[in-house]
């Protein structure tokens, strides 16, 4: 009985597809969700689908000559729903799901594939519309959606420095007009956040493992938490509230069971404090972080503030798909609704249970 109270993890229909699929995302305050990526002869492939009495329909599919490896719908706002992607070729898109045959707009916007793309200022109402781009080449560039032919800052290695593949990025902390930030994964285990008003780094460090998926908990508020997830089965949980000038923020380590890579970590929408995790053995992990009693000590020498971490509980795991989940995306509009895509060649649409009493 005690069994059946818990939330389940259910797939709720499948469908096989003729490609990769690198990324999907539900269409804000839609029953559509998209899959970007790559057919065989290396072209790329945008495709919408929607749930249709419980099973999945494809709408429309385009190819296009590069494969598509992110997209997000973060930097647009709902009446529109542009997609914004990040493709092979090193080219920043966005593109109207109503008239797929030309992109809105195009740039060259890296010398390399885009790994990652985060969007902020345009599903939610702070500051401008910006997308974030992260690249093989090293670089993180941030670009104004109203003026996209020119980068708004780069973050990038010197000259004669290496290069080090990025691999996540994300914005958080844009809780008005001016502030704002932007945190980067490497392939290295470097963690960066970069202040985006002061246009500098506010605090670096290294996970030991390539980082392949960052989030704040929220982009619209102040800095909570986040998540950084990646190589090595593990994932981070860092407390934003305290920032502690050499120790920087507090944070705690969990490793999942299968020993794999965390191909991704979201948030819930409806609830900032359970999150999904989808794993290289084909499973996803339903957790919630839990509070301390107190959120901020004093350091050793009783001089500065330093933060205090919680705890994370796994509140269910399921194992989902026989190869890797390598993107996972909830629904803004139903809570516990999900679609995921894995290296199995078949997007699914799934839901977990008795999420509301969590609230």
């Amino acid at each position: 009985l005690r069994h059946m109270d818990k939330s389940q993890i259910i797939t709720h229909s499948t469908k096989g597809i003729a490609y990769t699929a690198y990324d999907v995302r539900w269409v804000p305050m839609s029953p559509r969700f998209v899959v970007l990526g790559q057919v065989p002869s290396g072209r790329g492939v945008l495709a919408v689908y929607q749930l249709v009495n419980g099973s999945i329909e494809q709408l429309t599919q385009i190819e296009k000559p590069h494969a598509f490896k992110c997209g997000t719908f973060q930097a647009s706002a709902v009446s529109s729903r542009y997609l914004a992607t990040g493709d092979f070729g090193g080219r920043l898109s966005m593109w109207d799901l109503n008239r797929l045959e030309q992109p809105v707009f195009s740039t060259l916007a890296h010398e390399q594939i885009i790994n990652c793309i985060d969007g902020c200022g345009g599903l939610t109402v702070n500051g401008p519309p910006e997308l974030a781009t992260g690249s093989r080449d090293g670089a993180v560039k941030i670009w104004d959606v109203r003026q996209p032919d020119k980068q708004v800052a780069t973050i990038a290695p010197a000259d004669g420095q290496p290069k080090i593949d990025c691999w996540s990025v994300a914005f958080g902390n844009s809780f008005n007009d001016e502030e704002r930030m932007i945190c980067a994964g490497y392939e290295n285990g470097d963690v960066k956040m970069f202040d985006l008003r002061a246009m500098k780094l506010l605090w670096e460090t290294n996970v030991k493992n390539g980082v392949v998926s960052i989030e704040f908990d929220r982009r619209d508020i102040k800095m909570n938490k986040m998540v950084v997830a990646g190589l090595e089965a593990k994932f981070h949980v860092y407390d934003l509230r305290t920032h502690h000038p050499t120790d920087g923020y507090t944070s705690l380590v969990e490793k999942q069971a299968d020993n794999t890579t965390v191909w991704a970590v979201r948030h819930l929408p409806q609830n900032r404090d359970i999150f999904m995790t989808s794993t290289g053995a084909g499973g996803l992990s339903l957790f919630k972080y839990n509070y301390p009693p107190s959120r901020v000590t004093k350091d050793k020498e009783g001089k500065h503030d330093i933060g205090v971490v919680g705890t994370v509980d796994k509140i269910q795991t399921a194992k989902v798909a026989e190869q890797p989940v390598g993107a996972f995306d909830w629904s803004n509009d139903k809570m516990g609704l999900f679609c995921f895509a894995g290296f199995d060649q078949a997007i699914r649409v799934g839901l977990v249970t008795k999420l509301e009493r969590f609230n």
